[in-house]
């Protein structure tokens, strides 16, 4: 019997359309998808920006999708946030593929293939909804951890947390100083209130940290730093840099800022806590130890095989 041939058995390229709301959180949970699934299969992206709501509505009503009339057909359309909703929608009745939302959409959920959304805003259960332990994220587990290396990520005030530069400078002091050895990164993120790298200088020894304005750093520079660094200190506002932190594999803590309520996000991180995924500054000044989660924790992956195996299984190879 004739072997099937290596080409006969490569996988068959899927086409992804990818939609752009111009919002850097958004884009780097699609990013991190279409990251995930290039791992496991050959694609094809193409980044669309969304028109605005009135033009697709009336393209999903036209059956017409004219700002992907040059492109090929999609397999896959992926939007994060609420502008891509019907831009997913109108590109699907006009062109096929499967729309896959990345959060909990303010349209009705069954009017997408999937919505992947994460745990804390309390998705209802439904054969179309894949549960996330928080936002997707374009970090990958760092394979060559370096023990000696520590990231402090800052946030800012925001909806769900205020904010204590005074506080925060104390806390960075006191960790900065308890472990001289470790060679330390501050980076800031774009809430940062700006008096708050003014008011770490003159109580941080320049010998053992680098302070490195979030503004200054190129789009890959904070994955880069998440892939290196053993350990990882993250304000306890910044949801996100959590996330991407425990995807990294380093061992995390958690800065304590505080809380303007316990909201869904509070609850989320709170249960972080609870499962031994972070460890609060406060624990770790009673003598509890970081440690790195026991488990990978890599939601893009997970989503990213849940895709394919939902939608692609039977095509995954061609014929």
């Amino acid at each position: 019997m004739t072997q099937p041939s290596t080409s006969s058995l490569a996988p068959r390229p899927l086409t992804i359309w990818r939609f752009i709301d111009g919002k850097p959180g958004h884009e780097n949970q699609s990013a991190g998808l279409v990251q995930a699934l290039r791992v496991l299969r050959p694609v094809e992206v193409h980044d669309l920006p969304v028109p605005g709501e009135i033009a697709a509505v009336g393209a999903w009503l036209a059956r017409r999708f004219p700002w992907g009339r040059a492109l090929p057909a999609p397999d896959l359309l992926l939007g994060a946030g609420h502008a891509t909703h019907w831009p997913l929608l109108a590109a699907r009745r006009a062109r096929g593929g499967r729309a896959v939302v990345l959060m909990r959409p303010t349209l009705p959920g069954g009017c997408f293939d999937l919505c992947v959304v994460p745990a804390h805003d309390r998705p209802r259960a439904a054969g179309n909804v894949l549960v996330t332990r928080g936002v997707l994220n374009r970090v990958r587990p760092g394979a060559a951890k370096d023990p000696r290396q520590g990231l402090i990520l800052l946030g800012g005030p925001s909806k769900h947390h205020a904010w204590s530069t005074p506080r925060l400078v104390e806390q960075v002091r006191t960790i900065v100083a308890h472990d001289t050895a470790r060679r330390w990164v501050l980076t800031t993120s774009r809430r940062t209130p700006a008096e708050v790298l003014a008011a770490l200088r003159p109580q941080v020894d320049p010998e053992c940290i680098e302070l490195v304005p979030g503004e200054t750093t190129a789009p890959d520079w904070l994955p880069a730093q998440l892939a290196w660094a053993g350990t990882v200190w993250v304000s306890a506002d910044s949801v996100s840099m959590i996330y991407e932190a425990l995807t990294s594999g380093a061992a995390v803590g958690l800065l304590e800022v505080p809380a303007r309520g316990r909201d869904r996000v509070v609850r989320g991180v709170e249960a972080l806590v609870a499962e031994g995924l972070l460890t609060t500054y406060a624990r770790w000044l009673d003598g509890t130890e970081l440690r790195a989660p026991r488990q990978p924790f890599n939601e893009a992956a997970r989503a990213a095989r849940a895709i394919l195996a939902r939608f692609f299984a039977a095509d995954a190879y061609a014929s």
